[in-house]
């Protein structure tokens, strides 16, 4: 039932043409002939029906058959019905006439409307497309619209005005994130120096304490974590990606993978992954950026997954796009909240929490790391619980033909 519903609403917007603003002044220009045409029609016959018509007479002598003339004797009654009847015939013909031309110009208004709306409007397309390219590359640019000071003018400006304010408020706040995260590593260096001077002293150390320098070595870990993807997370963001190779994207994962076969054999995880001798699909990026992308994705299918549950890894060519997909077992999500995993310390459910769980900057991380290298990242929730991570990257121009490169399968 719900796919047939589905269905029916496709067909149901498919028949249904979108009401543009181009559609809409068209109509207007339209309306507005016809109804001028169709009042201008009215008026004219109106007037010419009430026209006075001079009285005809016939000469004296004439034998009703002769030149009909202004004169004192009046016309026969059937000469006279004649002369109405024909400029009856006359009117109703000019009417006629009229309004098929009414017709034939209001389908002529209508095509003009159309071209001259679409000249009208082309000045907003422009830029509606600048203003899309600019929203999703570059805030950097402008749309600085040529042409006479108008109202569509006064629009640009007023886009590229907001633009250098929302430029300005962005690049503060990287900024500020990537200026905080490095002064905070001072600070919490002296904490651990001290914390090691302490434990360091001569003499028997009480247990308690012990315990206590354990659980503040714990919480500096935690600290330095979180200060290190904040400081990655905002040179990612204003677009430190130095260092471009043409890489491989299989033997980061594998070695993602690899790297924390420890935890992953501990929650009895069977993971199903491209082995690091595989070729993978090759791509244009930093290498370390996108081996954090590739860290950062299998950490979160890890730390949120359950004990004896799955991870599955794919990487596919996909035109002229190498699409990464990390799926993982878990808990049941909120379809609706998952697309705010991205937003830095986003959590959902009280499995996302406490210090196992992580920063909470991971999807933020490689999400930022995706769009600096022009992808993208999309999440999915599964239906029998879990998430299903998706990274879309260009392409190195020198890659193969498509081809499937990697392939984890499995069931769930």
């Amino acid at each position: 039932m719900s796919a047939l519903r589905q269905l029916s609403g496709l067909a149901r917007r498919a028949a249904r043409p979108r009401r543009t603003v181009r559609l809409r002044l068209t109509a207007l220009y339209g309306t507005l002939f016809l109804a001028s045409g169709a009042g201008l029609l009215a008026i004219t016959n109106i007037l010419a029906r009430s026209w006075p018509w001079p009285d005809l007479v016939v000469s004296p002598g004439s034998t009703g058959s002769g030149r009909i003339q202004p004169g004192p004797s009046p016309i026969p009654a059937q000469v006279r019905a004649a002369a109405a009847a024909q400029h009856a015939a006359a009117l109703n013909q000019l009417l006629a006439g009229s309004a098929i031309a009414l017709g034939v110009m209001a389908v002529v208004s209508v095509a003009l409307g159309w071209l001259m709306a679409g000249r009208a409007l082309r000045p907003l397309r422009a830029m509606t497309a600048a203003a899309r390219v600019i929203s999703a590359e570059d805030l950097s640019r402008r749309l600085a619209v040529p042409g006479p000071d108008d109202e569509l003018k006064d629009l640009g400006d007023t886009i590229d005005g907001l633009l250098d304010r929302l430029e300005t408020a962005f690049a503060a706040q990287r900024r500020f994130a990537a200026n905080a995260s490095h002064e905070l590593r001072t600070p919490l260096a002296m904490m651990r120096t001290s914390l090691d001077v302490a434990m360091a002293k001569p003499g028997p150390v009480p247990p308690e304490l012990t315990v206590l320098a354990g659980k503040l070595r714990e919480g500096l870990d935690q600290a330095d974590r979180l200060v290190e993807n904040l400081l990655l997370l905002a040179r990612t963001q204003l677009g430190a990606r130095d260092e471009q190779e043409t890489i491989t994207l299989g033997p980061l994962l594998a070695s993602a993978v690899m790297a924390r076969a420890g935890l992953i054999a501990s929650m009895g995880l069977h993971v199903q992954h491209t082995p690091a001798g595989q070729a993978g699909a090759q791509l244009t990026g930093n290498p370390v950026l996108l081996a954090q992308l590739a860290a950062n994705l299998i950490d979160n299918a890890v730390r949120h997954n359950q004990p004896g549950g799955w991870i599955r890894t794919q990487i596919t060519r996909d035109g002229p796009a190498v699409r990464l997909v990390v799926e993982n077992g878990g808990p049941v999500l909120d379809p609706g909240k998952v697309a705010t995993l991205t937003q830095p310390f986003r959590r959902l459910g009280s499995d996302r929490t406490g210090s196992a769980a992580g920063t909470g900057l991971g999807l933020s991380i490689a999400e930022a790391i995706a769009t600096a290298h022009g992808g993208s990242l999309h999440l999915q929730a599964s239906p029998g619980g879990g998430l299903r991570a998706v990274i879309e990257l260009p392409a190195a121009a020198s890659t193969g033909p498509p081809a499937q490169l990697a392939t984890a399968g499995g069931a769930r």
